[in-house]
């Protein structure tokens, strides 16, 4: 029996939460080399790297394995935000089950499968942990009404913006799995506006990080901050930066969105060390791709977006999928997959990926050339 002593160092679980525009992915795109799944489109206007927006869950998990295969190419995976990634897992359960809402499954079973295959994902996440790779979920905040079960009356808390409904369990597990989570907020002041002292008006605004817990909203950490600091990236720098003490400045320049689609396309995956600004090459317009080596049909553009974007980011082309279909008896080989039923469509081909998948590489070693 192996005992270890000690201070263990490994990657950091960290949930960065609050109001919309208050700079929670500007303080994420501070951690070490850090790349961006944008699941709501948001950070357009920060020099970061990021993957494409994923249009179903399951392009979200590969896109979380991928960034765990490109070893120390990366030092921080950020989700953006983990409540969008909850509404995509939500639209893969129900679609998985030929459901139309969470609610259609009765009796909060919905909730159960929606927890459990979120409880999945946060596995995932913790592999990517293990590969040394620091995770940050950034989510917005919701007001709501809290009740202490020994205490009289209720009062108003900020919470995580996940599972808004009494059944949902996913803000719970979220919160058990980080290691940190940090509520921002705009710090604010009372002050008397006449001089009897009973009108009082608002001012300040500071944007304030609080890393401990308190009636009025969720947080915590185990490395010793201060119940509250400005937003600024120096005061937890020393964590996810061995030896640091003061801030570096910001990442340099990332590459463009094209170029990691293109490795998560199958390109080269081996971790390539940045030229200096001055010295690198003009980068191409995003919309010039390298030449191909091999010459493939254009897809459909009418074929579903979640669909789509697997079977690009697969290199799988439309009758790939009629042959695998025609062949499991749901439709004929030469019906376009952009008649199919939505509900098949979600719940059959994007629903079970991996398996479809599977079906299209068998049928491609089984070719006559």
């Amino acid at each position: 029996m192996q005992v270890i002593s000690g201070k263990v160092q490994k990657a950091k679980k960290v949930v960065i939460y609050g109001p919309e525009g208050i700079g929670k992915s500007s303080l994420a795109a501070r951690f070490p080399r850090p790349v961006f799944i944008d699941t709501e489109g948001s950070t357009t206007e920060l020099d970061v790297d990021r993957t494409a927006k994923p249009s179903s869950w399951e392009m979200l998990n590969q896109q979380v394995a991928w960034v765990k295969q490109q070893g120390n190419r990366f030092g921080t995976l950020i989700i953006d935000t983990i409540d969008w990634a909850e509404m995509l897992c939500v639209e893969g359960v129900c679609s998985s089950h030929q459901k139309k809402g969470v609610e259609d499954f009765g009796y909060g079973k919905g909730y159960i499968f929606v927890a459990e295959e979120f409880g999945r994902f946060l596995n995932l996440l913790s592999d990517v942990i293990e590969a040394g790779i620091h995770v940050v979920l950034s989510a917005h905040s919701q007001i709501v009404k809290f009740e202490q079960p020994d205490e009289m009356g209720a009062y108003d808390r900020y919470q995580l913006k996940l599972g808004q409904k009494t059944g949902s369990r996913t803000a719970a597990l979220v919160k058990e799995w980080a290691d940190m989570v940090l509520f921002i907020n705009y710090k604010t002041f009372s002050v008397a506006a006449d001089k009897d002292g009973k009108k009082h008006k608002a001012q300040g605004g500071t944007r304030t990080v609080y890393a401990t817990h308190h009636p009025a909203w969720d947080a915590k950490n185990r490395h010793g901050l201060p119940d509250d600091f400005p937003l600024e990236y120096t005061f937890i720098a020393h964590i996810f930066e061995q030896g640091a003490t003061v801030p570096t400045g910001v990442n340099p320049p990332s590459q463009l969105i094209h170029q990691v689609q293109g490795q998560m396309n199958g390109g080269d995956t081996s971790p390539q060390t940045q030229a200096p600004a001055a010295t690198a090459p003009p980068a191409a317009p995003i919309n010039q791709s390298p030449a191909p080596s091999v010459v493939v049909s254009p897809l459909d553009p009418n074929i579903p977006k979640s669909l789509l974007d697997l079977m690009t980011q697969h290199h799988v082309t439309e009758s790939e999928i009629q042959i695998v279909v025609s062949a499991q008896g749901y439709y004929p080989m030469n019906t376009p997959i952009a008649n199919y039923d939505p509900n098949f469509i979600n719940g059959v081909l994007v629903g079970a990926w991996p398996k479809v998948f599977e079906k299209i590489q068998e049928a491609r070693t089984q070719l006559p050339f």
